[in-house]
């Protein structure tokens, strides 16, 4: 009785001791130059998978631990990282976080014009133009292609279920005697042979 006390009390003391690592941080992300608020900063716990994303205004709000490193990345600016302060005081910490703009500098793009306007006219009538999403979705839904794409493609939930019911059924028809053999069936053989003329049983790479 005395070891089931002390373990509850144990217990109840690593409770109160997490209860109170636990904090909710909240504030806002702005420019340093002109402290306006930067939407879709992304605040990240360091060293885990937690995180969320600063409003429209820049304001955010995340649970996290006392001690924890906070890191803020945007694709326009500096990254910027803070830490929670382990002898805070309260479960509740705020932060006015200013990020600095970044420079990305691309590579060197040379823009030179064809010799000729012959040159160029033979060059734009030869040039591939890469197919857009509606042929695309008309070569998908080719009749050919579609067949392929039947073959390969495994079934579903409810197509799974249904044949494994249909072969229970079948197995419990023929209980006690031997099941028909479709070698012996005109309609498979007229089906095979349709299937054969097809192509169907081509190799396709």
């Amino acid at each position: 009785m005395l070891f089931l006390f002390g373990s509850v009390k144990e217990s109840k003391a690593q409770f109160e001791s997490v209860k109170d690592s636990v904090v909710q941080l909240y504030g806002i992300v702005m420019t340093a130059d002109s402290l306006v608020g930067i939407p879709a900063v992304s605040i990240t716990i360091k060293g885990s998978n937690r995180g969320t994303i600063s409003n429209n205004q820049g304001v955010f709000s995340i649970v996290v631990l006392k001690g924890d490193e906070i890191e803020f990345t945007h694709v326009s600016f500096k990254t910027k990282a803070a830490v929670v302060p382990r002898n805070l005081e309260g479960n509740q910490h705020s932060m006015v976080q200013l990020m600095v703009e970044d420079t990305t500098y691309l590579p060197v793009t040379i823009i030179k014009p064809r010799p000729s306007p012959q040159q160029f006219e033979r060059d734009f009538v030869n040039m591939k133009v890469s197919d857009d999403d509606i042929e695309i979705a008309r070569r998908n839904n080719d009749v050919a292609k579609r067949r392929v794409l039947a073959k390969n493609l495994p079934a579903d939930g409810s197509e799974a279920s249904s044949m494994q019911f249909r072969n229970i059924a079948t197995r419990a028809s023929y209980t006690g005697q031997i099941p028909p053999m479709n070698i012996f069936n005109p309609a498979a053989w007229s089906e095979f042979i349709q299937a054969w003329k097809r192509g169907d049983f081509k190799r396709r790479d």
